[in-house]
């Protein structure tokens, strides 16, 4: 079963597409037909299948979890404990929480079958860049 390792330089928090590298693995392959499956190796990023059209989604996406987790020293967050790697990371698991840290992707013809307008994004939780790694196993 192939599989391979992706490397995503983030810039801070966002949304970063991969969809044309996940593509690229799956035609190198040679695999016509099976199962794409992405798994992120980190507890503060995630992954996410969305549209991949209008930038809108991505900036209204941020600007919503932005909402509902805010960082650590904004006066709703007193809460939290874990404040050792500074004030977004409990927020950014507490993001992963809510997300999905894999997904499957089905594949057809040789190319993994999303929709017109669907993309596959990693979506950084943290603020300061990071280098993520997400793996890529290919399953005829």
């Amino acid at each position: 079963m192939p599989q391979t390792l992706l490397t995503l330089q983030t810039r801070g928090a966002g949304l970063y597409e991969f969809t044309r590298e996940a593509a690229q693995f799956v035609r190198d392959s040679g695999v016509q037909e099976g199962l794409l499956t992405l798994f992120v190796r980190h507890t503060s990023c995630s992954l996410l299948i969305q549209e991949n059209a209008d930038p809108d989604v991505r900036r209204d996406l941020d600007a919503f979890f932005a909402r509902l987790v805010p960082p650590a020293g904004d006066p709703g967050m007193g809460w939290i404990v874990h404040r050792d790697e500074g004030p977004d990371d409990m927020p950014a698991h507490i993001k992963a929480a809510l997300t999905a840290v894999s997904l499957g992707v089905p594949v057809g013809g040789g190319r993994p079958l999303l929709g017109t307008w669907q993309g596959l994004y990693l979506f950084e939780h943290r603020d300061r860049p990071h280098r993520r790694e997400i793996v890529a196993h290919l399953s005829a």
